[in-house]
């Protein structure tokens, strides 16, 4: 039972119990001796499928183009795509204080499972106990130095990991992914709801494979319809970090290693935005 407890009664007979303030604050994980981040930020989406996990690599690339001290978790466990993203093939480094993240090309510092598996196409078949210990490791026990900002990439939906990261490490907000369709508006909505329930501030919105721009006329094409990202914006008065247009290019950049060339204007002001509300 936590000391501060407002009723007097104890957690397992509360029915807040897992998502009150306090019982947030019992749980928070100390990070590594070594490591000294002062913005924790998660990027969610609760549906699969709208682009994440890109919307965090260039997250975080254009935070370490505006000359932050930048480190990428991937908390996607089972379906792990960051170091792919930034051409990172070298396997885990450990010292005798704790495990040593890879870094990308331009420097940022990248903490994934993929970088502990024999193949990279090696399956991880864990239950969700499992899973919570070892994003947990991969706050406690990576020396992460010192950061600006450490961007976390969840895996969708509202289960254990997205839990986990919410309840053991200090986030200081989320960045929250849809997509146009309908379908994924409504799941995306229930992600904002948990991100209510656990006292987690919400940083901004972006609206991913929003629209194809012809090459030639660059008429923008709503391939899944006009999506009513802003609107959702308004209704649950979050900021609106604007809409990605489906790009062949980043595609070609993740699959290659190179996202870290991708240069975009929006995600440059939308650094600005996220940064303001953490000073």
């Amino acid at each position: 039972m936590s000391t501060d407890c407002e009723t007097g009664a104890s957690c397992s007979s509360c029915a807040s119990a897992g998502t009150c303030s306090a019982a947030q604050r019992s749980l928070l994980k100390e990070a590594n001796e070594f490591s000294k981040v002062t913005n924790v930020i998660a990027v969610m989406s609760g549906k699969g499928g709208v682009g994440k996990s890109s919307v965090s690599a260039l997250l975080a690339s254009h935070l370490n183009k505006a000359g932050y001290q930048v480190g990428l978790l991937d908390a996607d466990i089972t379906g792990p795509s960051i170091p792919r993203m930034f051409g990172i093939t070298e396997k885990l480094r450990t010292n005798v204080t704790g495990m040593l993240p890879s870094e990308s090309a331009n420097g940022i510092k990248v903490m994934s499972i993929n970088l502990l598996l024999p193949n990279e196409d090696d399956p991880v078949v864990w239950r969700g106990p499992v899973i919570g210990g070892v994003i947990e490791q991969f706050w406690t026990d990576v020396i992460w130095g010192e950061l600006d900002y450490l961007v976390v990439d969840l895996p969708p939906g509202t289960g254990d990991a997205p839990l986990t990261v919410m309840q053991s490490l200090p986030l200081k907000g989320l960045v929250v992914v849809t997509s146009p369709q309908e379908l994924a508006v409504m799941v995306v909505k229930k992600a904002i709801k948990m991100a209510e329930m656990m006292d987690k501030p919400i940083l901004g919105l972006f609206e991913n494979m929003a629209y194809l721009e012809c090459p030639h006329c660059e008429e923008q094409i709503y391939l899944f319809g006009q999506g009513k990202a802003q609107e959702m914006a308004e209704e649950y008065d979050l900021p609106f970090l604007g809409s990605l247009p489906i790009r062949p290019e980043i595609a070609e950049l993740c699959d290659n290693g190179r996202i870290e060339e991708y240069e975009s204007e929006l995600f440059a002001n939308a650094v600005k935005l996220i940064s303001a509300q953490l000073t």
